[in-house]
This record gives structure tokens, sequence and C-alpha cells, in this order.
């Protein structure tokens, strides 16, 4: 006999979030590190794909349209990456043997919702793009500098300090809304089975209604941790990956608690 919970996926009200201490974040990140030798083969299995997708943008070249595609790319690809991590986290929080095969069956089992969840985030990115094109435009006169300028020559030399500023701006500003709709989106996905909505929704608001200063120490130490495997030429990305994705699943643990009354259950005969 199984269980199957939840077969909606949607709760009858908002779940419950919690706050946390400001030091919270080093501890997910050293459970994550725990998890990460405890599932070292599949971790760091994904942490070479992830690592390939980005040499894929500095093998490129340094054209804006690439970049952004590239990028994009990225947004897609990375939630779907980070979903196998939180399930071996998940599976082992439960005592249950994992490994990447069976990490892999999450995304079959959830699909519907982490393409509505990836789908999303490429929204954004679509969005930082077209803002891209338009600074680049007022720049150059046109959407973006020849490739021949881009591949042989140097782009930056041609942008003011105000357009190079407002280029970062424009991607930091996407990071953040990434950033604010990713935090618990993924685990409360697969452990809950929670429609994509309600689990951005529940992580914008951990990060603006409960815990705004943990979440700043948060993305400062993913922003940090992602620093270091982009300036060991992304070697380091094959071990801070899975390193963050397995700390997401401890970060979603302690700021959205188990719901209190539990979710409605239909008992199937096998």
């Amino acid at each position: 006999m199984s269980t199957v919970s939840n077969l909606s996926g949607q709760s009858a009200s908002p779940p419950e979030v919690r706050r946390v201490s400001l030091t919270q974040p080093f501890t997910w990140v050293s459970k994550g590190w725990d998890d990460l030798l405890h599932h070292k083969g599949a971790s760091l299995a994904y942490g070479a794909l992830v690592s390939a997708l980005g040499a894929l943008i500095l093998i490129i070249g340094r054209h804006p349209y690439l970049h952004a595609a590239a990028i994009s790319g990225f947004l897609l690809v990375g939630p779907v990456m980070a979903t196998g991590l939180c399930e071996l986290s998940r599976l082992r929080t439960r005592g249950e043997v994992a490994n990447f095969d069976t990490s892999l069956q999450t995304l079959a089992v959830h699909r519907t919702a982490l393409l509505r969840y990836a789908g999303t985030l490429l929204l954004f990115s679509v969005v930082w793009f077209v803002l891209s094109s338009l600074m680049l435009y007022l720049a150059f006169g046109s959407v973006a500098p020849s490739y021949f300028e881009t591949m042989w020559g140097d782009v930056l030399v041609n942008l003011t300090a105000a357009q190079i500023g407002s280029y970062l701006v424009l991607g930091g500003i996407l990071a953040c809304i990434v950033f604010a709709l990713s935090v618990v989106s993924v685990p409360m996905i697969i452990d809950r089975n929670a429609d994509a909505g309600t689990a951005m929704r529940t992580s914008l608001r951990v990060t603006l209604e409960a815990d705004l200063p943990v979440m700043i120490v948060w993305g400062a130490l993913c922003v940090i941790l992602v620093g270091i495997g982009f300036v060991t030429f992304l070697i380091g990305m094959v071990v801070v990956f899975p390193l963050l994705g397995h700390a997401t699943w401890y970060a979603y643990l302690d700021l959205v608690p188990p719901p209190k009354t539990p979710p409605q259950s239909t008992l199937l005969d096998e």
C-alpha cells in the first residue's frame, strides 16, 4: 500500500513561513556540504553539467546576443539541475537510498510544475534581453555591435561607464527577481507537490515578509560562492553548484515549516 498526498497540488491555505537566525544560511551550507560528500558521485555529476553550460558562456565570445541566449538557457536548465540535488537531499532526510538515476525520477513526476517555474524565469530573462537590446540601440544605433567588433575587438571600449552600469543594473535586477522567486520553489514543488504559482508566491513571502535580512545574507553567500566558481574558470562550479543545490533543501526545511494538518491523502492499493 502506498500513499499519494495532496493530489490537487494545492493546499487550502498559504503555507506558513518562519523566521530564522541571521547566521542560519551558513548552517544550510554546512548541511549541504555533508550531503555533497554523502552523494559525491551524483552531486559532482550535476556540478559538471552546469560547469559545461557555464563554459559555453565563456567560449562563445563577447557578443551581447550570445551572452543573453546562454544566460536564458542557464535560467531554464539551472532550476532543473537543482531539482535533482534537492531530491537527493530530500531522500536522504527521509532515510531513503538515492543515486543519480533516482534523483532524475522527480523530474517526470513534477514535470508540469517545474516547466512552468522554469518558464517564468525564462520570461524575466526575455524582458532583460529586450531592455538590454534597447540600451545597446541607444549606444550603437543598432540593437547590438557587429560580431566582428565583439569577437576581435573589445566592445566595452565603445560603451560609457553609465551604459555599462545600466547593463549591470539590469542584470542585477533580473538576478534579484530570480532569487526571490527561487528561494524555496523547487524543494516545495518536489516535497509538497505544489504548483509553480504557489511555490513562487511562498518564495516571495519568505523573501519579503519573513526574513529579508536573512535572505540578503543567503543571497550574498550565493553570489560569493558562484563568484568563486567563475574565477576558478568554472572548475570550482563543479562543487559550488551541488553545494548550493543541497543547501537550498535545508533552507526550505527551516523557512517553510510542515503543515499543521496533513494534506488530504488518497490510499492506493498496490
